[in-house]
């Protein structure tokens, strides 16, 4: 019999999510998964630079998380961030209300795309990889600083487009790949398990705490219908929270390749026989959310990655080329989705629900909310 892990879930509210945070921290058993003597660094996710809900860390997950790391011991945090071909870290930090919580906490940012931050040095893996050796012939090359370091993920619940829903897993891929991360979207789900791999043997400690107080349904991770939830899991096991997650959005996770993979190869628990849930009951939880297709998708995106026109991919994304499949997404999601669509379900987000207003109270800086309540007994229940 596998060994089972435990993934914490709870109804949170935005008057007291600090104080959700940092129980749902101790019920996950944070202490237990990290070493208090490393530096923890702070892996936060921006799917995309404009604040659009269920995209992007949330303030308030950020800031919980580091009060639960320092209110634990955890002195020594850092923050590294990443860019994407279609992502502005700047810009994401910013407008997403990251800068006071780092500047209140001290919290240092590190860039794994700045030399005076990292280097990217090659890595050969003790684990057999299932792609990542093929794709990067040359060699498999991670940054410098991340080893002999915790790491926390702290990504949101939501679909998307290419694993039908993302995570803790995915969260990964911007921080341990570099720019060329996109020549391995033909092989998404192997590349989520190769990265698992490596992350075990670099890393001092994993624990991740994702953020579904508001949920992304449809096609992510930036095109998506939010819907408010109210729902924050933990978990030091990156499979089973994921599991967890895509289960509440009405999805069999043994049906993702991605998590089906991970539980195969023993990198952590995918079937929900094998995982106990502690905190709130969510058995009944069924948000019947589907993905859908996005502009890439209807433009032939499937034919590129995974159909007949995969044999072209080191012609159309390996060459200069690819900064028309780049100009074509920015056009689409920056200028046309957020300029005449995101915006106004941005800010009707932000007027209507109270994690919108929420929201608000960062721009002038982290809001004041109640102390930390301490954890009682919880009762388990099977995943």
């Amino acid at each position: 019999m596998a060994k089972r892990s435990k993934v914490a879930v709870l109804r949170v509210t935005p008057s007291t999510v600090l104080s959700d945070i940092h129980r749902l921290c101790e019920l996950a058993g944070m202490q237990a998964a990290l070493d208090p003597s490393a530096t923890t660094i702070l892996k936060d996710n921006i799917s995309w630079h404009y604040p659009f809900p269920a995209a992007n860390t949330t303030p308030w997950q950020l800031e919980g998380t580091i009060q639960a790391l320092r209110g634990s011991g955890y002195r020594d945090v850092t923050c590294v961030q990443n860019k994407t071909v279609v992502t502005d870290a700047f810009k994401g930090e910013d407008l997403n209300h990251y800068k006071p919580i780092f500047k209140k906490y001290d919290v240092p940012v590190l860039f794994n795309f700045k030399d005076g931050d990292m280097k990217w040095i090659e890595y050969k893996p003790k684990a057999r990889m299932r792609v990542l050796d093929k794709i990067f012939p040359e060699g498999i090359h991670v940054p410098d600083y991340f080893f002999g370091k915790n790491i926390v993920h702290l990504p949101t619940t939501k679909c998307h487009i290419y694993t039908t829903t993302t995570g803790a897993m995915k969260n990964a891929f911007g921080g341990l790949l570099s720019t060329h991360r996109h020549y391995t979207h033909s092989w998404i789900h192997e590349t989520l398990v190769d990265l698992l791999a490596i992350q075990k043997e670099i890393h001092t400690g994993l624990f991740a705490i994702m953020d579904g107080t508001t949920a992304g349904n449809g096609p992510g991770p930036r095109t998506m219908f939010p819907v408010v939830k109210n729902f924050m899991l933990a978990s030091a096991d990156q499979v089973a929270i994921d599991a967890v997650s895509a289960k509440m959005m009405g999805f069999d996770p043994m049906s993702l390749q991605y998590i089906s993979a991970a539980d195969e190869d023993g990198l952590g628990n995918g079937r929900p026989e094998n995982i106990d849930i502690v905190g709130d009951d969510v058995s009944r939880e069924n948000w019947h959310f589907s993905v859908g297709k996005n502009l890439m998708r209807r433009l032939g995106g499937d034919l590129v990655w995974f159909g007949p026109l995969k044999r072209f991919q080191k012609l159309l994304f390996h060459t200069p080329l690819v900064h028309i499949a780049v100009a074509i997404s920015e056009a689409y999601h920056d200028y046309y989705r957020w300029g005449f669509k995101d915006r106004r379900v941005f800010d009707q987000w932000r007027q209507s629900t109270e994690w919108g207003r929420l929201f608000d109270q960062y721009v002038s800086g982290p809001p004041t909310f109640a102390a930390p309540t301490p954890v009682e007994p919880q009762a388990t229940a099977r995943a």
